[in-house]
């Protein structure tokens, strides 16, 4: 089989049916991406101004909406460029530009979610050590090991990809840039897949085993508490993390078994799916945090409605 360089361009697929009607298709994305960059600013914005949410879960929160507008962001211009104008081709520079970010963010998603279990773990299991423990100098580290680990995951890949030779129709299955599904195009023995299964298996597939035993050792203690009313509380501070990892997790595996199964489900249900797993949890998470979280929503109903101070 004949083998090509990385053409210029790649061929994206949007939601079947929907690009006859391009204009209608814009609505439901602006409004979602709006809505995401609305509630996550507030949750940024709430959190740097402060100084009593200035601790280490709060920290973890500011990360974690960090990481959902950068994913949501990453996602738009191909998802626009569909929507808007049937913009199909992309060129491969841009291409594995929009893949990199996504894979960064996603991982970064991960990696908070996962650091968020721990915090959450120690504060239930040893809440007399946990401030000890969890210094602002160790918070520091784990921010930048955090973001390091993203980087350095993923900065190799957009070079392995672009040396690749290609003996398959670079046609995307999704509407954006993904890594597994540009792989999947190159000529077998091309070399990167090794790689991309490490950063696959030391991410997304290790981080959701690190939350349940993590998850576990908060349910044990759980059981151990006297008090219905202790586990009540402790509990409703697991809640909004708790929906937050399902809510990212689950259509990721999902996706994971239909495509590794060849699950023939239509393409549309398909589509659908990956939409949920990339840009749901971007809009949900803050409305989770806010409603969960009784410190987030009353430092953000005080600075939206301040006392007024005056003569009677």
């Amino acid at each position: 089989m004949n083998s090509t360089s990385m053409a210029p361009t790649f061929l994206l697929v949007g939601m079947p049916g929907l690009s006859a009607v391009p204009s209608w298709w814009t609505i439901p994305l602006i409004t979602v991406y709006l809505l995401s960059a609305l509630g996550n600013g507030t949750i940024l914005w709430i959190i740097a101004v402060e100084p009593t949410l200035h601790r280490p879960m709060y920290f973890f929160l500011f990360l974690l909406s960090v990481s959902d507008v950068g994913l949501a962001t990453a996602l738009m211009p191909t998802l626009l460029g569909l929507a808007l104008a049937n913009a199909q081709a992309v060129p491969a520079s841009a291409c594995l530009l929009q893949m990199f970010f996504v894979h960064v963010f996603s991982v970064m998603e991960s990696s908070v979610l996962l650091t968020m279990a721990f915090d959450r773990a120690l504060a239930i299991c040893y809440p007399l050590h946990y401030p000890r423990l969890l210094t602002n100098d160790v918070i520091t580290k784990i921010g930048l090991a955090v973001i390091f680990r993203c980087l350095g995951l993923h900065l190799p890949l957009p070079f392995l990809l672009a040396h690749m030779p290609y003996c398959r129709p670079q046609v995307l299955t999704h509407s954006y840039c993904l890594h597994p599904d540009m792989a999947r195009m190159a000529c077998p023995g091309a070399g990167g897949a090794v790689y991309s299964l490490f950063v696959v298996l030391s991410a997304m597939g290790l981080d959701p085993l690190l939350i349940f035993l993590s998850y576990g050792l908060i349910g044990k203690v759980l059981r151990g508490l006297g008090s219905s009313e202790d586990r009540w509380k402790a509990g409703q501070a697991c809640a909004a993390h708790l929906s937050a990892v399902l809510l990212f997790y689950v259509p990721m595996i999902l996706l994971a078994l239909i495509d590794r199964l060849r699950v023939p489900i239509p393409q549309p249900a398909h589509t659908l799916l990956s939409y949920v797993h990339f840009l749901i949890p971007p809009l949900i998470n803050p409305i989770l945090y806010s409603v969960k979280m009784k410190e987030i929503r009353e430092r953000i109903l005080k600075r939206l409605h301040p006392r007024k101070v005056g003569c009677a």
